[in-house]
This record gives structure tokens, C-alpha cells and sequence, in this order.
């Protein structure tokens, strides 16, 4: 079994893939935290290298050649903004939840790397990654609109729901979907 999960940013991609994993028995790749890292090594912030990565790109190629790989493998779920793209032969989620929202469960989890002293001023930055990964995924795989629903198995929204919800929510539609 191949998963991919992506949606808007504090939709709980993370939380459900790391959820799944362990339900299905499954080997857990999260994007986000490759990229963090990157950031990291770099000495720079997240949005910086998502700016950097709109001139160079280098910062996209490396984790999307790691994704490619992925593909071949069994057993897998993938927690990525590209990850439908780079692997798709897997049951691709989706998973939406209102801007606001998604804010101010970021901004609880205090991120080191993305510390805000305001949910206003989290929105700001997510709109800005949004805008950025807009236009490198434009530029460097012609991608329009990588939230566009007709690329995925399952959507969901996740906005009305804790934790647990999410979870099961997004369990029961794989299951649904593997019996259809």
C-alpha cells in the first residue's frame, strides 16, 4: 500500500500520516520535516528557504528526487505537498481546513522554527508559503494548482474536527476506498 497525504497547512497532514503508519504498519516520509531541516543546515528559516527556493532550484529538486524514489517502494506513506505528483501510483488524501484555522493550530504548537508572536502574523507567513509554492511548482513542473481536488482519492476537511477525528475520519475513507 501506497499513501500520499497533502493539504493546507495545519489541516494535520503530519499528525494523520504518523497515525496511519503505525495503524497499517506502514514506513512514515514526511516532507516537511526534510525540508525543515534543510532550512537547519542552512542556517536560514523555512520561509527563507522557500524564498531561496524560487531562484534556485535545488531546495525543491532534492526532496522531489527522494520522492521519486519513494515510488517504487511498498508500505509507504508520504506526507507532502507533491507527493500526489511524485508518486502516483498511491491512494492520494487530501486534506482541507479553513485558513484561520489552520493558523491557530500551528501557532499552539509553537514550532522553533516558525515562532510568530501572533496568529495574525502566522496567517501572513502561510500565505506567503502558499504564494511561494505556488510559483515554484508553476516553474519548475508546470503545476497549476496543486490543491486542485481532482487530484486526489479522498478529501476531507478537517477543520471541525480534533485529533482523534481526523485520524479515524481519514482512516475510515482508505478503507472505503480499498473496498471499492
Amino acid at each position: 500500500m501506497r499513501i500520499t497525504i497533502n493539504g493546507i497547512a495545519g489541516s494535520g497532514k503530519s499528525t494523520v500520516a504518523k497515525y496511519l503508519a503505525k495503524r497499517f504498519k506502514l514506513k512514515y516520509y514526511g516532507m516537511g520535516e526534510i525540508r525543515r531541516e534543510m532550512a537547519k543546515k542552512r542556517g536560514i528559516t523555512l520561509s527563507e528557504l522557500d524564498k531561496l527556493g524560487e531562484k534556485k532550484s535545488f531546495t525543491d529538486k532534492l526532496e522531489d528526487n527522494f520522492q521519486k524514489k519513494l515510488r517504487k517502494k511498498d508500505n509507504i506513506i508520504v506526507d507532502g505537498r507533491l507527493s500526489w505528483y511524485f508518486i502516483p501510483n498511491s491512494i492520494k488524501v487530501f486534506l482541507k481546513v479553513k485558513p484561520e484555522i489552520g493558523a491557530k493550530r500551528i501557532f499552539k504548537q509553537k514550532r522553533k522554527e516558525e515562532r510568530y508572536k501572533t496568529i495574525k502574523e502566522e496567517m501572513n507567513s502561510l500565505k506567503a508559503r502558499l504564494k511561494s509554492e505556488d510559483k515554484r511548482y508553476k516553474k519548475y513542473y508546470g503545476i497549476k494548482d496543486i490543491y486542485n481536488i481532482k487530484n486526489y482519492d479522498i478529501i476531507i476537511d478537517t477543520s471541525d474536527m480534533i485529533i482523534n477525528q481526523g485520524n479515524k475520519a481519514v482512516e475510515k475513507a482508505i478503507l472505503k476506498f480499498l473496498k471499492n
